[in-house]
């Protein structure tokens, strides 16, 4: 897909760490070797249901890709969803997401990622985080960001922790068909504004906001 007709595409969120790019084709395909090797590794599986992570190959590769097509095009004033490829030192090792809930009247948005196994233990998920967050609250103008991770899932809970989300409750999904807790977190503006980072640069933002009717 060419980014010329399709601005969320040009999207970059630069840090002094990584680099978090639109998720084109391109650089869709330099993941492909991450996920056919597999990026969950072992238990806690961290991810609800469903989740094409899970699938064995090849139905892993092409549901994860048919996934992220299909989020391209189901784009609404209430509901979108954008895909970030993050970019360390000129390689692709993980996916960042920026989905808008309710955005056109709550301003609320929520975030998905993933890492490969060896880029982990590295302090970049909590880059990334901070990186989402900053096109989120200052490059989109919103309100609140909520987050959701299993009760196990101590590297996503302790990241939010740590951005200053305050705990908003919990609640139940399933992964791989078996019930667990969702420890629930919300960040409002109010509380990241004053750590907000004056050395993250944002790319491409106000040409994408006509795309996702942001006012």
């Amino acid at each position: 897909m060419s980014t010329d007709f399709y601005p969320p595409l040009n999207l970059k969120v630069i840090t002094p760490q990584l680099e978090l790019r639109g998720a084109t084709d391109e650089l869709l395909a330099q993941l492909l070797p991450i996920v056919r090797g597999g990026v969950i590794t072992r238990p806690p599986d961290p991810f609800d249901d469903p989740m094409s992570l899970y699938e064995d190959n090849p139905l892993r590769e092409r549901k994860w890709l048919q996934a992220i097509w299909r989020g391209r095009g189901n784009v609404h004033p209430d509901s979108w969803r954008l895909y970030f490829v993050v970019m360390l030192n000129g390689q692709a090792v993980g996916m960042q997401d920026l989905i808008g809930v309710n955005f056109d009247t709550c301003r609320t948005v929520t975030s998905f990622s993933w890492l490969a196994p060896s880029a982990r233990q590295r302090g970049l998920g909590r880059e990334m985080r901070a990186a989402i967050l900053h096109l989120a609250f200052g490059g989109f103008g919103a309100g609140e960001a909520n987050s959701e991770a299993f009760f196990d899932n101590s590297a996503s809970n302790r990241v939010s922790e740590s951005m200053g989300y305050q705990p908003n409750g919990t609640d139940w999904a399933t992964r791989r068909g078996e019930p667990a807790v969702l420890n629930r977190w919300r960040l409002e503006r109010e509380d990241w504004e004053p750590n907000r980072r004056s050395d993250i640069e944002l790319v491409g933002v106000d040409e994408c906001k006509a795309v996702l009717y942001i006012e």
